[in-house]
C-alpha cells in the first residue's frame, strides 16, 4: 500500500511528555503541521469533498474506500466544537497575563446611579433654569361702569357728656353691644380725687384685719362659716386658673367671686353684729362711700346700641338726622379736617362716650366723575378703602351739584363695625364689583368644578368659583360659597 504522505517533508519532533499545542484530552492524534513545500492533502477515508470546492491537486482516494454520497454540509453541532479545532484564547493569556475580570453593575448600582443623575439635574433647574410664576394675588374685579371719589361717613350716634370731670371709671367694654339699663361708666366730677379712695380702702383694710381677729380667736367649730369660705377660695381659683389660660368666661367668674364675697362680708356682719369696734369701722365705709358717691354719677344705656369711648368731634354737628343738608362745599371742608358748625360741646364740658346704633349709615361721596349722573333709589356695589373685604350695598338718596362738584348721598343697611371707627376715605361706585379678578392659569377643574386653590401659609383650598367674563388673559369669578374668596388672598397657577 502506497503511503499516502510519501514526499512530504518530516516535521521536528515534540520534546518528550509534550503534545502539539491545542490538541491536549481531544482522544485524536494531532494533525500534521500544514508543509511548507506545498505537498497536496489527500483526503482521508470516508470523507468527501464539499461541494462548490475543486479536490487539490494531486490529490487521490484512499485504496478500499467508497465515495460518500453527499448529504450536503452538516454544521457542527451547537454546544461542541469540531474534532480537531483549536480555540483561541485571548492575547493576554497567549503571552502569559491572566485576563482582568470584568465587572457588571447591577440593577441597584444602576438605579443608584439614575438617582443621582436626576437629583443633579432637578438642581440645575430649579437654580438656574428660567421659572415661570407659580403664585397670584386675587384681585376685586369692575365690570360695567364704577365711580370713586372721596367720602365721608355719617353714622347714627349719639354723645355724652359731663361738666367738671376729672376722671372715669369705665364699665362696659369698648366697641361692645350693651343693652338698655346697662351700666357703662362711673364720671368722677371735681372736688373727688384718688385720696378719697384711699381713705375708703384704708377702712376695708382694718375691716379685714379685724375680721381675722375674731375668727382666730374662736373656738368652736361654725359650719356655715366654713362653707362661705370655702365658696370664696373657689371662685377665686376658678378666676385664677382663666387668667392663667383655661377656657371660661372671665366676666362670669368675676362676678361669681364678688358675690360669694358679699356673701361672706354679710354673714361676719351678722355674726359680730354686737361688736361695737367692729360696728365703728363699717359705719366709717358707708360714710366715706357717701361722700364718694356726692362726687360720682354712673351713666347707663338708654338703648341697645354699641358704645364706644373714641370720639373725634363730629358727633355733635354732622348725624344721621341733617347729613343731606349740606352742600358739596362744605362737606369737601369736612373732608380736609374742618369741623361743622356746632360740633363741640362748650368748654366746660368732657365728652364721655357716644353709643351708635347699629345696622345703618350714611356716606357724602364727592364723585371724582363730575359728568356722571346718578340715578336716585338706585342701589350700587359700595367699596371702602382699607375694608376691601367688605362691598355693601348703597343706594342713591340724593344728589347734588354746585361749584363744579358732584356730591352723591347715600344710604347703607349693613353693619357698622367696619367704620365705627373711621371718618373720612375713599370709595368707589359700582354697578357689580363683587367679583373677583385671577389670572387664568388660576383656573383649576375638580370634580366638574371650576374653581381656585387658595394658599394660606402651608394650607391650600379648593374653592369653586363661577366664571362671569374672561377678558384676555384674565378672568372675572364669583365664589360659589360666598366669604371663602376675597381681594389679596393668595392662588395657586397651572
Amino acid at each position: 500500500m502506497q503511503n499516502p504522505f510519501q514526499g512530504t517533508q518530516s516535521r521536528p519532533p515534540y520534546p518528550a511528555g509534550q503534545t502539539q499545542p491545542g490538541m491536549t484530552g481531544t482522544g485524536m492524534p494531532p494533525y500534521p503541521p500544514v508543509p511548507q513545500g506545498g505537498v497536496p492533502y489527500r483526503q482521508m477515508p470516508g470523507t468527501q469533498q464539499i461541494p462548490g470546492t475543486q479536490q487539490m491537486p494531486g490529490a487521490q482516494q484512499m485504496p478500499g474506500t467508497q465515495q460518500m454520497p453527499n448529504p450536503g454540509w452538516m454544521p457542527p453541532v451547537q454546544g461542541q466544537q469540531p474534532t480537531g479545532f483549536i480555540p483561541s484564547q485571548p492575547q493576554d493569556m497567549q503571552n502569559g497575563i491572566p485576563p482582568k475580570k470584568r465587572h457588571r453593575l447591577t440593577a441597584f448600582q444602576i438605579g443608584i446611579i439614575l438617582a443621582v443623575v436626576l437629583l443633579i439635574g432637578w438642581y440645575v433647574f430649579q437654580n438656574y433654569a428660567p421659572q415661570t410664576q407659580q403664585y397670584a394675588t386675587v384681585r376685586a374685579g369692575m365690570l360695567g361702569a364704577y365711580y370713586t371719589g372721596d367720602a365721608l361717613i355719617i353714622r347714627n350716634e349719639t354723645p355724652y357728656d359731663a361738666d367738671g370731670v376729672t376722671s372715669i371709671n369705665y364699665i362696659a367694654e369698648e366697641g361692645s353691644l350693651v343693652a338698655r339699663s346697662m351700666p357703662i361708666c362711673d364720671v368722677y366730677s371735681s372736688g373727688f380725687s384718688t385720696r378719697e379712695t384711699n381713705t375708703l380702702q384704708d377702712y376695708r383694710d382694718q375691716i379685714r384685719d379685724y375680721q381675722r381677729e375674731l375668727l382666730r380667736q374662736e373656738t368652736t367649730y361654725d359650719a356655715r362659716m366654713e362653707v362661705v369660705e370655702t365658696d370664696v377660695i373657689l371662685r377665686a381659683r376658678e378666676v385664677r386658673d382663666i387668667i392663667a389660660g383655661m377656657r371660661g368666661n372671665l366676666t362670669n367668674q368675676q362676678t361669681l367671686l364678688d358675690t360669694a364675697i358679699a356673701v361672706r362680708q354679710q354673714y361676719l356682719r351678722q355674726k359680730y353684729s354686737a361688736d361695737q369696734r367692729l360696728s365703728r369701722l363699717y359705719d366709717d365705709e358707708q360714710a366715706q362711700l357717701q361722700r364718694i358717691d356726692s362726687w360720682t354719677k354712673q351713666y347707663v344705656s338708654t338703648r341697645e346700641s354699641i358704645v364706644s369711648f373714641y370720639c373725634d368731634g363730629y358727633e355733635y354737628g354732622l348725624t344721621a338726622a341733617n347729613y343731606d343738608q349740606f352742600t358739596p362745599q362744605e362737606v369737601r371742608r369736612m373732608i380736609q379736617g374742618n369741623l361743622p358748625e356746632q360740633s363741640q360741646p362748650s368748654k366746660s364740658k368732657t365728652t364721655i362716650y357716644r353709643t351708635v346704633n347699629d345696622g345703618q349709615w350714611y356716606v357724602l361721596m364727592l364723585a371724582d366723575d363730575k359728568d356722571w349722573n346718578p340715578v336716585k333709589d338706585q342701589t350700587y356695589q359700595l367699596q371702602i378703602e382699607r375694608q376691601e373685604n367688605t362691598n355693601v350695598q348703597a343706594t342713591v338718596v340724593d344728589f347734588s351739584r354746585a361749584g363744579g362738584d358732584l356730591l352723591v348721598k347715600l344710604q347703607v343697611n349693613s353693619s357698622v363695625k367696619p367704620v365705627l371707627y373711621m371718618r373720612t376715605c375713599r370709595a368707589t361706585l359700582g354697578d357689580s364689583i363683587t367679583t373677583m379678578m385671577v389670572p387664568a392659569r388660576a383656573i383649576y377643574r375638580q370634580d366638574d368644578m371650576d374653581g381656585v386653590v387658595v394658599v394660606d401659609g402651608s394650607n391650600q383650598l379648593f374653592v369653586p368659583v363661577q366664571i362671569v367674563y374672561t377678558q384676555g388673559s384674565d378672568v372675572y369669578v364669583s365664589s360659589i360659597h360666598q366669604g371663602l374668596l376675597f381681594d389679596g388672598q393668595t392662588v395657586m397657577l397651572f
